[in-house]
């Protein structure tokens, strides 16, 4: 199952936070990619936040491993959870269908 994880910083850590909690939050991160259960990551362009492209068996999956990264636990960030899939109306275009 494909989930998008838009996150969304609620409330900007200080300074003294981020160091506290970047140091947790980018291996942390990286651990979900390298288990495969993030594909692909972006920095958000309108507002401070990430985008992850998660491959999951199930959306409370999904929500378990966003809820335990530490900007989440801490209260600064949120996600939105939306499953995605092939776009089906695709099939309406091949001979037979």
């Amino acid at each position: 199952m494909k989930i998008l994880a838009i996150g969304s910083i609620t409330t900007a850590p200080t300074p003294e936070q981020q160091q506290q909690i970047m140091p947790k939050e980018v291996p942390d991160t990286l651990k979900l990619y390298l288990e495969g259960k993030i594909e692909q990551f972006w920095f958000r362009q309108d507002r401070p936040g990430v985008i992850f492209l998660m491959n999951v068996d199930t959306a409370d999956q999904a929500k378990a491993a966003v809820d335990a990264l530490p900007l989440t636990e801490g209260g600064f960030m949120t996600f939105e959870l939306i499953p995605v899939g092939p776009l089906a109306p695709l099939g309406l275009l091949i001979q037979g269908k």
